[in-house]
């Protein structure tokens, strides 16, 4: 059967769900002035000191995720499908936030990611794949179909097999079992820029001395048109199975 999608262009806003440490920890402090942007306050952040006279085009390099702010992408960005609001989403990521659930745990390292540097897990975690699965399926009903230019920005014909089914039945190629967390600190770097930016990055990061990474809280992100910066809406921290419900009141 033929698959038939919609002829226009993306509607704004878009929403976006996402992990986040928490607003006042180390992390956040970390990748939002790497980035020069704060996704919780959508304020500009001056870089961490030195970085501009080691790296003069940093601002050129970090264009990109600074769009999106720091982050981990659980569901991608999707305009609502029609009948659904933001209040309700925020209301199903409550909902969501509050159901008891095990907590993934991950050893962040920085590497390299499809030519970018990002901050990554130095090995997944079964729990950290299926609570992004949980988020792809459990968000789905408010994600508007694909646009026809929306698939063909994917370049289809790049994609396996599988991750063309992911993206004609989620919206997005890298779902599932091609799911990789990965918290972006820079746009794509040719290799000899990549080996010599990931190893002032790596530096960086372990003077935060954070041998775990608990995957704990999930936010939604707002974009209000294509120019625009993503900026957090609400965020809600996860119940771990085991712990009473505290109703996911954000925190």
């Amino acid at each position: 059967m033929k698959r038939l999608y919609g002829a226009g262009m993306a509607d704004y806003p878009r929403y976006a769900i996402y992990y986040v440490p928490a607003p006042d920890s180390g992390l956040t402090r970390f990748g939002a002035h790497l980035l020069g942007y704060d996704a919780f306050s959508g304020e500009d952040l001056p870089f961490p000191d030195g970085i501009l006279q080691t790296t003069p085009d940093w601002r050129e390099q970090t264009s990109d995720p600074r769009k999106y702010g720091f982050h981990a992408t659980l569901k991608a960005p999707m305009s609502l499908a029609p009948g659904k609001t933001e209040v309700d989403l925020l209301a199903a990521c409550s909902a969501f936030a509050a159901t008891p659930r095990p907590i993934p745990a991950i050893r962040p390292v920085v590497g390299s990611i499809e030519g970018f540097i990002a901050l990554v897990p130095a090995a997944p975690t079964p729990e950290l794949i299926r609570l992004a699965a949980d988020c792809v399926s459990a968000f789905d009903s408010f994600r508007t179909p694909l646009t026809e230019q929306d698939r063909a920005r994917r370049k289809p014909a790049q994609l396996t097999p599988t991750q063309l089914a992911h993206l004609d039945r989620w919206g997005y190629p890298y779902v599932m079992d091609d799911f990789r967390f990965h918290m972006t600190l820079t746009g794509r770097l040719g290799a000899e820029r990549r080996e010599t930016l990931l190893a002032m990055l790596a530096e960086r990061f372990t003077a935060l001395d954070l041998p775990t990474l608990s995957i704990d809280r999930i936010a939604v992100f707002r974009q209000e048109n294509s120019a625009a910066r993503f900026r957090i809406v609400n965020h809600w921290k996860l119940c771990a199975q085991g712990l009473p419900d505290r109703s996911a009141l954000p925190i």
